[in-house]
């Protein structure tokens, strides 16, 4: 087998968005599952858009995924530079050299001039292409405005007649009629190459063998497919895989959520969750498991297994998939990635540390985020102040509840030190000697404790809460009722 080098550019114009990262997860994936590599390069050749900031942005976003890269920034490279911006000389070079060949040509046409072709081809409902003004420019005429100091994009001929044909790993063989293409720009007025010429250049000298990439890019292949042709370099294999979509099928926007990585760490979601969320959209393992290892990923991947179908964004799916790596992440790692703000609230100590990492492994099993942890903890480091309105009417108003309480704060006083199963063995007891129900003493001490109708096991929160304070929140709820 060939070797197999995919990689991952992204333009540093932005944040890491959920679509890129999983343009690189499928990359990464692909070369783990067959011992290739994947190169990460920073596509930064606008220089308008580009900044240091989101090229670090990107970079973080992937660690923070996991995805890591075996050449590229910060990692370097035999077919370095990873930055398109340094790779400038490389360009120019190819650009002369088709230049030189009679396959590019300088096109010295201004915006209005083009404008005004524009104009012409929507009065004559035709699709817009460059009418080729400048192809047959004589060479000496092209000296004389070089020499008047004009500054000419550069064009590809291309050929009117045939079809390019894009055979896509993917959506199979997908042609192009050549004559709906026109001359496009390869390399702008500045010098700057356009992002297919650059693309090209970087894909060959860097020997990428397969470009996985989304959907949106399959209408630039064919121009790539020409530029690979005039310069008589092979072209790697594409793959192109479906668009993320939103539930009502348009395209994904900020009205939908969160639409980037970082948005998604910063909302308390874990990268896990997230990775095992972006395999699956538009990926298929084979079978029905929706929880899946990295390492079952990478073993299972294939690109046979890639849909043609546009992939439909579900928040709630993820949001399930969260919940269920927090519930079953190792507590230890969990208390690491909220101590920071645990502390700014005051919570966490550092007397308290085995205290706080109990009361996270308690409540962490209803948490779908993890900053929903915080408010599933809240009364285990703050006093009880309101109580939940439909629960007070509820337990709080019927007749008895004062003595329900009094029976059961009268038990705890008699107890030395409270464990969860003789809490448990206690309070049936005690419900069974006054002729209750059980759930007739839970269900207002749990209130009377927490201020919530909704808790973990009752016996286990009062355990960590300790007798004291729990006697103290059920002389409070009694004087309440009173």
């Amino acid at each position: 087998m060939e070797d197999i080098r995919v990689r991952f550019a992204p333009s540093p114009t932005g944040t890491l968005h959920i679509g890129g990262a999983r343009t690189a997860l499928f990359n990464w994936l692909y070369a783990r599952s067959l011992g290739g590599k994947l190169i990460l390069r920073l596509e930064d050749t606008d220089t308008t858009r580009s900044t240091e900031d989101s090229a670090r942005g990107i970079i973080e976003g992937l660690e923070w995924l996991g995805i890591d890269w075996d050449e590229g920034p910060l990692k370097g490279g035999a077919f370095g530079p990873y930055r398109q911006s340094e790779r400038l000389p490389l360009y120019k070079q190819y650009i002369q050299q088709l230049l030189d060949e009679g396959k590019a040509y300088y096109c010295f046409c201004s915006p209005e001039e083009l404008k005004i072709q524009r104009e012409k081809a929507e009065r004559n409902k035709l699709n817009y292409k460059y009418e080729g003004t400048c192809k047959s420019l004589t060479s000496s005429q092209v000296k004389e405005l070089l020499e008047q100091g004009m500054q000419p994009v550069v064009r590809l001929k291309v050929p009117n007649t045939g079809v390019t044909v894009v055979h896509d790993l993917i959506r199979g063989d997908v042609e192009f009629d050549n004559r709906l293409l026109d001359d496009f720009i390869i390399a702008k007025s500045d010098g700057w190459p356009t992002y297919n010429f650059a693309v090209v250049i970087d894909d060959h000298f860097m020997k990428i063998s397969h470009v996985i990439r989304a959907e949106e890019h399959l209408s630039n292949t064919p121009k790539q497919l020409l530029i690979y042709n005039a310069l008589k370099i092979d072209a790697p294999q594409f793959a192109h895989v479906s668009m993320i979509l939103a539930p009502d099928r348009s395209k994904l926007s900020k009205r939908h959520g969160a639409t980037s990585v970082q948005e998604f760490r910063d909302q308390g979601y874990l990268p896990q969750a997230l990775i095992n969320y972006l395999a699956l959209l538009g990926w298929s393992p084979g079978n029905d498991v929706d929880i899946m290892s990295v390492q079952d990923m990478i073993a299972g991947f294939d690109l046979n297994n890639v849909s043609k179908s546009a992939a439909i964004y579900d928040t709630s799916k993820l949001t399930w998939m969260n919940g269920h790596y927090i519930a079953e992440a190792n507590i230890d790692w969990i208390f690491e990635l909220i101590d920071k703000p645990a502390r700014a609230k005051g919570w966490f100590t550092d007397d308290n540390r085995e205290y706080c990492k109990q009361v996270i492994d308690l409540v962490r099993s209803r948490a779908k985020t993890l900053y929903e942890i915080f408010d599933l903890a809240e009364y285990f480091f703050n006093p009880v102040i309101n109580y939940d309105e439909k629960g007070a009417n509820k337990y709080f108003s019927r007749p008895g509840a004062i003595d329900k309480l009094t029976a059961v704060l009268n038990m705890i006083s008699s107890a030395n030190v409270l464990y969860a199963s003789e809490l448990e063995q206690k309070l049936r007891s005690q419900a069974e000697s006054m002729g209750l129900k059980a759930s007739e003493l839970i269900h207002p001490t749990r209130l009377a404790i927490s201020g919530r109708t909704m808790t973990p096991g009752l016996f286990e929160v009062m355990e960590l809460l300790g007798a004291e304070t729990c006697m103290q929140r059920i002389k409070q709820a009694i004087s309440f009722i009173a």
